[in-house]
């Protein structure tokens, strides 16, 4: 996980993905793949996409569920 620093511009960092998945996930729950596949072009790296996915579920903002959907809780 990359937090904005002195090497990891705002726009760079894993907090800066948290929104776009959460915009995503507000109407519907959306698969995975899916999910992965509409963030691509804005993601540097595959693992920032594991990395904000990880931290929403930390925080207890998204659920997965057992067909691999993520869904929006708040």
């Amino acid at each position: 996980m990359q937090f904005p620093n002195k090497l990891y511009s705002y726009k760079n960092s894993t907090l800066a993905l948290l929104p776009e998945v959460l915009i995503r996930l507000q109407n519907e729950p959306v698969a995975v793949k899916d999910l992965f596949w509409e963030l691509n072009p804005i993601l540097e790296d595959p693992t920032d996409f594991l990395s904000a996915l990880d931290c929403l579920y930390a925080m207890q903002m998204i659920e997965m569920t057992e067909d691999m959907e993520a869904i929006f809780l708040c």
